[in-house]
């Protein structure tokens, strides 16, 4: 894979040419940055910037001020190549919270290592009604700690609006659902994007996760997109590459005050 090539795709593909994630959501665009403008309950932020060491503190708080007259708090999604090299610690003067650092992880769907099944006992399920995205929001909270009210409607709206551009699955051991992940498919771009892959505790390190890719993976590729891509926590960056994928930069989610 040539790295540079790669990753200045993705930036072009997904951020300067992002698209609103779900019924209400709007993409703007000016000279220095490109955000999702979404509903209160939904996804607010900067997803590409265009900055430097005369520019950046002037556009963030522009940034800031913006989306306080909107009511809304947002992140700031920087990436390990964005310019200028210190715009982490000046979203950090302005009062933003960086949340733990990811690794945007890449493959061409071809060449992933797709022949893997569940473990014994476990069974994947397609998510298509309310009921099973109650179940994968319970997953979510279960996995990793957290409110799941914002996936919950999130997911339901992409059910709702466009079920092609959206493929979610649960993991059931028996009728318990022990892990749950989604893929969202953007028309026009050449990457599916792997979001939300949790286990509960108890099922971890039995092969879940890597199962759940498997399958998301092997579905991106059956739609003809050629590269599949994660935001890869510490814990599943091992496993992904495993599988074939490959780091191309750290993405760090800087929430607003």
């Amino acid at each position: 894979m040539d790295h540079a090539a790669v990753l200045a795709l993705y930036d072009r593909d997904m951020r300067q040419g992002a698209r609103p994630d779900g019924t209400g959501a709007r993409i703007e665009r000016d000279a220095s940055v490109v955000r999702q403008v979404g509903s209160a309950h939904g996804w607010n932020g900067i997803v590409w910037s265009d900055l430097d060491e005369t520019t950046a503190d002037t556009v963030i708080a522009e940034q800031v001020g913006y989306f306080a007259d909107l009511g809304r708090q947002f992140e700031w999604k920087l990436y390990g190549h964005d310019l200028p090299v210190d715009l982490g610690k000046r979203l950090r003067a302005a009062g933003f919270t960086p949340e733990p650092e990811e690794t945007l992880m890449v493959a061409e769907a071809a060449d992933l290592t797709l022949d893997v099944e569940p473990p014994e006992g476990v069974r994947l399920l397609p998510v298509t009604d309310p009921t099973a995205v109650d179940l994968v929001a319970d997953v979510h909270r279960r996995a990793f700690g957290t409110d799941s009210t914002r996936l919950r409607a999130q997911l339901l709206a992409q059910l709702s609006d466009d079920r092609d551009q959206v493929v979610a699955v649960l993991a059931l051991a028996g009728d318990e659902p022990v892990s749950a992940a989604r893929m969202e498919l953007v028309p026009g771009t050449r990457f599916a994007g792997l979001w939300g892959g949790g286990t509960v505790p108890g099922w971890r390190g039995r092969g879940v996760y890597r199962a759940l890719v498997a399958h998301r993976a092997k579905v991106a590729a059956s739609r003809g997109y050629r590269y599949v891509q994660v935001d890869a926590s510490r814990q599943s960056r091992p496993i992904l590459a495993r599988l074939g994928f490959e780091p191309l930069t750290t993405t760090t989610p800087y929430v607003s005050a």
